[in-house]
């Protein structure tokens, strides 16, 4: 049944439903009708079916599988283990009873048996990464279930999970593997360099460069963490400076880093549209076969046919398109990469479907990277609005601080923030610093803590004392990045959950709220592979949700909010630009300046996705493009608030 191969487990059960009442002795009919509950979440709900479909087909060894499953999913791992084992005996040449016996057997705690299960399941399929996941996951329970393990080799045991982790596509645990190895290894290079690719795909870029850097100052010629800078130094479209780090090296000898060194130049090389060095490093590439490096061969050497129209771009084009689907073909980091690129591609070619399609496979699996929480986020906008409720902004403790300079631009990503710090940036009064992290690192400061909840709740109990203190350091820093400057301004997003915190830290500080029809904001984030956090957008359904819940914040720091607040509208810049920018600056006190007129002339750097819309004068070719993909968009669009 098509619903359920491809995972609509819910359609799956009411479609099946009907059948099963037409066909009560089918066991398959039973056997998927109890594993679609199970996968819904339903698990004890669906081991009746489950279990029938075994009396219905005593040797079925696929139906003593699901159950072991079933029963595993419901918590009942000792009979889960004895389905499992049953399973094995039916078929002994298939591997996948065998690794879901070894996880079973690892919540009996029973490590040892756990790993041999596992074992036999990897001779007899040695390439199957499920049968390798489970064998290091039980290998990890033995080690640690030994006294006499060394440090060093339980930090191998933890980076031999974490790596098989990654190319499985399970993020959340290689990174905490990962976490585990460093904690016992807190020098080794391998372990800091996988750590930080991990990083990267959770959303945290910043976190994983300054590894990578503190990794190559302690250890030069690390060729692992030399690549992987420059792939992230690629991504902030940093080509030159990327391709100087990977010369300042001697090349790795041979092997799979020798491929990947050959390949990250030929990407640097491609950016710079110097197309023949590309191709001639492309070729050293290929000279050492890597698996994982197929996609990313194949994508560069696509991008160059297209280049020169040379006829073998078409089959090239459809090579990329189906090597992406092929876990195995590149790295997650490529196949998300190559999907947005694919997306890109199709949609410049009127492609709408297709380009739609890699956009949502692009998301899905950076959704697996960064889960969203809906629950989570609503108790932290709670938390915002308790701790600073009406009362506490108007009449509670506050900095004695008194300083014009700190402006605060807040919104949703693709409101328009990026053109206006381009804009106010070249008033010869004004320094943009871009995303700073200087209010979320004062606040952990102040209250101990990154939880979020918890740190709003800790920063409204903080005395004047205390606020002007930090204020002052605060304000130190800010200056120190441009002396001279009148207004400096900090354009970070998630400020917006901090607007509480701001305004007893910084009394006098200004904040612009920038917003945008919400249609189009959602399927601009859609369209768009952010580098950061973002685990709202990897969901339409959740797209949408946060947007609305986002909304109803600005709402409520409109209405309590005591400091100077302006809202800014995308279309206000179409509709009348001037107008616009004295009233920007009118609320800056600040004079006018021609200057602001040609922002786009502004040779600034801009490290955010918008960068390459800034550098162009206002346009209104993005107003109303939601409408190109409404049908698509229609999860989203039937979260947002009414009267969007």
């Amino acid at each position: 049944m098509y619903a359920f191969q491809t995972g609509n487990y819910a359609t799956a059960m009411r479609l099946l439903m009907p059948l099963l009442i037409q066909c009560p002795e089918d066991s398959e009919l039973s056997r998927m009708y109890g594993m679609a509950m199970v996968r819904t979440g339903a698990a004890p709900e669906g081991l009746p079916s489950l279990a029938r479909a075994v009396s219905l087909a005593p040797g079925d060894a696929v139906a003593a599988t699901w159950l072991g499953i079933g029963l595993h999913a419901a918590g009942r791992f000792m009979e889960a283990a004895m389905s499992l084992e049953a399973a094995t005996r039916q078929t002994p040449v298939d591997p996948a009873p065998l690794i879901h016996l070894s996880r079973a057997l690892l919540k009996c705690d029973r490590p040892q048996e756990a790993l041999a299960a596992a074992q036999r399941a990897c001779s007899l399929a040695p390439r199957l990464l499920d049968a390798e996941h489970a064998a290091r996951l039980a290998a990890l329970a033995v080690a640690q279930a030994s006294s006499a393990i060394s440090d060093a080799d339980m930090a191998g045991a933890w980076l031999a999970f974490g790596r098989i982790s990654m190319r499985m596509d399970k993020v959340m645990d290689a990174r905490a593997a990962f976490i585990e190895a460093l904690g016992l290894q807190p020098l080794s290079s391998d372990i800091g360099c996988d750590l930080a690719l991990a990083e990267h795909l959770c959303g945290q870029p910043l976190l994983a460069t300054a590894r990578l850097r503190a990794v190559l100052d302690r250890d030069p010629g690390c060729h692992a963490a030399c690549l992987a800078l420059a792939s992230r130094l690629l991504l902030d479209d940093e080509a030159a400076t990327a391709l100087g780090l990977l010369d300042s090296v001697v090349a790795p000898p041979h092997g799979p880093l020798r491929a990947k060194w050959h390949a990250e130049r030929a990407q640097a090389l491609v950016a710079l549209g110097r197309n023949d060095a590309a191709a001639r490093e492309l070729d050293q590439a290929e000279r050492y076969p890597v698996e994982e490096l197929q996609l990313l061969l194949n994508w560069q050497r696509f991008v160059l046919a297209r280049r020169n129209r040379r006829p073998e771009a078409v089959m090239l084009g459809d090579r990329v398109a189906r090597l992406a689907t092929i876990r195995e073909a590149g790295t997650l980091e490529h196949r998300i990469d190559v999907h947005f690129d694919l997306a890109d591609l199709r949609r410049k070619e009127g492609d709408r479907p297709a380009a739609f399609g890699n956009w949502k496979r692009g998301h899905t699996l950076l959704g697996a990277a960064q889960p969203f929480s809906r629950p989570d986020h609503e108790r932290y906008l709670a938390a915002i609005m308790q701790s600073f409720d009406a009362r506490r902004l108007a009449d509670g403790p506050r900095a004695g601080t008194v300083d014009p300079a700190p402006v605060f631009i807040v919104g949703l990503p693709r409101t328009g923030t990026s053109l206006l710090e381009q804009i106010l940036s070249a008033h010869p009064m004004v320094h943009g610093a871009g995303e700073r992290l200087a209010v979320r690192e004062t606040l952990a400061g102040l209250t101990g803590t990154n939880t979020a909840a918890t740190a709003m709740l800790r920063a409204a109990g903080l005395d004047a004392t205390i606020l002007t203190t930090a204020s002052s350091d605060y304000l130190a820093c800010l200056h120190a990045l441009a002396p001279s400057a009148a207004r400096v301004l900090d354009k970070m997003p998630d400020n917006v959950f901090q607007l509480g915190f701001i305004a007893t830290l910084l009394p006098q500080a200004r904040i612009i709220c920038c917003t945008r029809d919400l249609r189009d904001v959602g399927a601009s984030i859609f369209q768009h592979r952010f580098i950061g956090h973002h685990p709202y957008a990897h969901d339409l359904a959740d797209l949408g949700w946060y947007m609305a819940a986002h909304r109803r914040l600005l709402a409520y720091w409109q209405a309590n909010l005591p400091s100077p607040m302006l809202m800014l509208d995308h279309q206000d810049w179409i509709a009348d630009f001037d107008a616009t920018l004295r009233r920007v600056l009118a609320f800056l006190d600040l004079p006018y300046d021609p200057a602001c007129e040609r922002f786009f002339e502004n040779d600034r750097r801009v490290g955010t996705a918008s960068r390459a819309q800034v550098r162009r004068p206002i346009n209104a070719d993005g107003v109303g493009r939601w409408r190109d993909y409404a049908e698509q968009l229609a999860p989203m669009l039937r979260e947002l608030p009414p009267g969007v």
